[in-house]
């Protein structure tokens, strides 16, 4: 499993976390604070590593594509 594959899953279970606190309690509003700016880090970073994959299968797949445009085909 990839480095970029456990951060995901580790900050998504992370946000999973932050969401079943604030749905289960009566947290302060300075806690609520604190956990939705702590989300919106996790969902940053999820977004960046999505990003990054994407450019990366993207990248595979136009290299695949010149390859097979130089077979003749």
């Amino acid at each position: 499993m990839s480095q970029a594959n456990l951060e995901y899953k580790t900050a998504m279970a992370a946000l999973e976390e932050i969401l079943t606190r604030i749905d289960d309690s009566d947290m302060g509003i300075d806690e609520l604070a604190s956990e939705v700016e702590r989300a919106t880090i996790l969902l940053r970073e999820c977004r960046k590593i999505l990003m990054d994959t994407e450019k990366k299968i993207q990248d595979t797949l136009a290299s695949f594509d010149g390859d097979s445009d130089s077979d003749g085909n």
